[in-house]
C-alpha cells in the first residue's frame, strides 16, 4: 500500500500523552516511542532499542532524554545514546531515528519522511476540541482494514445514502447528485448543497432553509468538514460560489478526522465533531457524538468486510463510477506524492 512519507501523520491526541509517560504507537508499521519531557516537550524515536531490540516505550524519562529499561541505554531526543552504564565508550552507530514531531490542534503529529522536509506549515489546520468557538465531542476507532480503504470511504458520500440511512438519515441527494470537486495542491475539496426536505423541522429564525457542506481532504488522511443551513436560495444567488461560514442561519458545526496507517491491514480513525458555541451548547454536542458513534461503527462494519472480501480475492479490481472523482483525484496525487520517495514505492510493490 503506498503511502506518502513526507507528510504530517496524526500519532495521537494530545491529552492522551502524558507528562514523562512514555507511549508506544505505530505508523505506517513503524513502532514509535512518543513522551513528553520533564520541559513539556514532546518528543518521539523509534521504539527500538539499539542493544537488543527493546521497546523504548517500557523505557523511563530522565529530563529531555528516555532511558531503556532493559539494560540502561539513555537516548537523547535525537535518538542518540548518551549513556551506556558500565562502558565509556559509545559506539558511532548507537542511535536510533528520531522523528520531527508537532503537538497543534489537540493532536500529536509525526513526520514520517525525510526531517530536512518537515516543514510544519504543511500541519492540515483542524480545528482543535479545545478551540473555544466550538464545542466538540472526539473519539478514535482502530480498524482492522488498510488506511485508504477508509480514506475512498471519507472521499466519496454517495454511501451516507445507504450505509448511514439509520444514523444520520441521510436521504437520497447523497447518492442522485454529484458534489463539486476542487483539486487541491495537498488534497481535495468536495461541496454540495443540499435542499431541505419538505417536512424537517424549523429553525430558530423560522425560514426556510437549505444545507451547505465542504469539506477539504488531505494527505496523509485528514478530512476538515463544515456545515450550515443558510435561507432557501441562497445556492441559487451565489452560483459556483461558496457561501460565508458567519452567514450561516443554524446548524453551523466542524469535524475534524484523521487517517493513520498503523500496519498492513490496519488503521486508527481519530474525529471530532460538535456545533458552533452560537449554534448549541454541551447537550448538542452530546447528542451529536451518539449519533457519530452510530455511524462510524456502521462504517467500520462495512470497510472491515470490505477489506476481509478484498484479501480473499485473486487480483481484486475495482469498477469505478461517476462518485468516485474525488477518490481518484486524491489516490493519484499520493502516488504522485509517494515518488518522491522511492523506498515507499519499492515496499508497496
Amino acid at each position: 500500500m503506498i503511502h506518502v512519507r513526507n507528510a504530517w501523520h496524526v500519532a495521537a491526541w494530545s491529552s492522551d500523552i502524558a507528562a514523562e509517560k512514555p507511549s508506544a504507537i505505530s505508523i505506517l508499521g513503524e513502532p514509535v516511542v512518543i513522551w513528553r519531557s520533564a520541559s513539556g516537550t514532546i518528543q518521539a524515536l523509534e521504539d527500538r532499542c539499539v542493544h537488543r531490540l527493546a521497546p523504548l516505550s517500557l523505557g523511563r524519562c530522565e529530563g529531555e532524554s528516555l532511558r531503556c529499561m532493559y539494560h540502561g541505554l539513555l537516548f537523547g531526543p535525537d535518538g542518540v545514546v548518551q549513556e551506556i552504564p558500565g562502558q565509556e565508550l559509545i559506539p558511532a552507530r548507537a542511535r536510533v531515528r528520531s522523528y520531527p514531531v508537532a503537538d497543534r490542534h489537540d493532536w500529536i503529529w509525526v513526520w514520517m519522511g525525510d526531517p530536512a522536509l518537515a516543514d510544519e506549515a504543511l500541519i492540515p489546520p483542524a480545528v482543535g476540541i479545545s478551540e473555544p468557538e466550538w464545542i466538540l465531542g472526539h473519539g478514535q476507532l482502530d480498524y482492522a482494514a488498510e488506511a485508504r480503504l477508509i480514506c475512498d470511504n471519507l472521499l466519496d458520500f454517495s454511501h451516507l445514502t445507504y450505509v448511514h440511512a439509520q444514523s444520520f438519515g441521510a436521504g437520497p441527494e447523497f447518492a442522485e447528485h454529484q458534489p463539486k470537486i476542487t483539486p487541491l495542491e495537498r488534497g481535495v475539496r468536495v461541496s454540495r448543497w443540499i435542499p431541505a426536505p419538505a417536512n424537517s423541522p424549523r429553525n430558530p429564525h423560522d425560514v426556510a432553509v437549505e444545507a451547505y457542506q465542504t469539506y477539504d481532504f488531505l494527505v496523509p488522511g485528514v478530512l476538515l468538514m463544515w456545515s450550515g443551513n443558510y435561507p432557501e436560495g441562497t445556492a441559487a444567488r451565489l452560483g459556483d460560489l461558496a457561501p460565508e461560514m458567519a452567514d450561516a442561519l443554524s446548524g453551523l458545526n466542524f469535524t475534524s478526522q484523521a487517517v493513520t496507517s498503523t500496519g498492513p491491514g490496519t488503521a486508527r480513525y481519530f474525529f471530532s465533531w460538535g456545533p458552533h458555541c452560537r449554534d448549541g451548547d454541551d447537550a448538542k454536542r452530546d447528542m451529536m457524538m451518539v449519533m457519530a458513534g452510530q455511524a462510524f461503527a456502521e462504517d467500520k462494519t462495512m470497510i472491515e468486510a470490505q477489506q476481509r472480501v478484498i484479501a480473499a480475492t485473486p487480483d481484486p479490481q475495482i469498477m469505478p463510477t461517476a462518485h468516485d472523482r474525488a477518490v481518484t483525484l486524491y489516490n493519484r496525487l499520493v502516488e504522485r506524492l509517494a515518488r518522491d520517495n522511492p523506498a515507499e514505492l519499492e515496499s508497496a510493490a
